[in-house]
């Protein structure tokens, strides 16, 4: 099916008037087993995956592990796998952190340049692998319009070359998301009650204080995204 089909498909079922989860039995019909999700094991990561797993159980769930993640996020990710009997699927660079250090130093803390070639090696380049992989076509990620500049006028459904993105809480906010929690009994990520709005790498992830927006707690706010999410798509992870 074209990117032009899904996009009228959409279209057709006024996606942005639709609940989340009928946003993700439409992308199940429409792609079946060519269907993936990604997380991060993020502060409110629990929502979707307990929201996409409640229609599509054994859906494969894309985890991309950097090796510079927080060890709460580590304890986390294992803690939600469990409990949500997830199909976990993780990636990781071909190269390992320790030898990228000894190699080319710590290159999130060489300037745009550096932080791009950190981000391609240890993220874009797994998620590559991941779609090859999987035989995927399209996937579910939970951005949303409230996290930033560059996702506020995305589209529930839209292309990234040939890939198509699905995002089924896109229009929700952070009180949505904390009564789905709620409502669910679900655990949102432990640094939450540090400060910490939006999780990465420790390295590149920061608290948020005072003056600051969400956006500004990533990469010390030169990106808000790490190359996975990029607007422009001109990232093509069908390798």
């Amino acid at each position: 099916m074209s990117i032009e089909t899904t996009q009228n498909a959409a279209l057709k079922i006024d996606l942005e008037s639709a609940t989340p989860q009928e946003r993700v039995a439409w992308a199940a019909e429409m792609f079946g087993d060519e269907l993936i999700m990604t997380t991060s094991f993020g502060t409110h990561s629990a929502v979707m995956l307990h929201l996409v797993t409640s229609v599509i159980p054994d859906i494969p769930v894309v985890f991309i592990d950097t090796g510079y993640l927080f060890p709460e996020t580590y304890r986390f990710a294992s803690e939600l796998t469990e409990s949500l009997n997830l199909n976990l699927k993780k990636y990781r660079a071909s190269t390992s952190a320790a030898e990228q250090e000894a190699l080319h130093g710590r290159l999130w803390e060489q300037g745009e340049d550096g932080l791009k070639r950190y981000n391609f090696m240890n993220k874009v380049e797994p998620m590559a692998r991941a779609v090859e992989d999987l035989g995927a076509r399209a996937w579910l990620a939970g951005l949303r319009r409230s996290q930033g500049e560059t996702r506020a006028k995305r589209a529930i459904v839209e292309n990234q070359n040939r890939m198509t993105k699905v995002y089924p809480i896109l229009d929700w906010n952070n009180r949505q998301m904390h009564q789905y929690l709620t409502e669910n009994k679900l655990p949102y990520h432990p640094l939450w009650d540090m400060g910490y709005v939006s999780l990465g790498d420790w390295h590149s992830t920061s608290k948020l204080e005072a003056g600051m927006t969400e956006a500004q707690t990533r990469f010390g706010g030169q990106s808000r995204e790490c190359g996975l999410h990029e607007p422009s798509g001109s990232v093509d992870f069908q390798i």
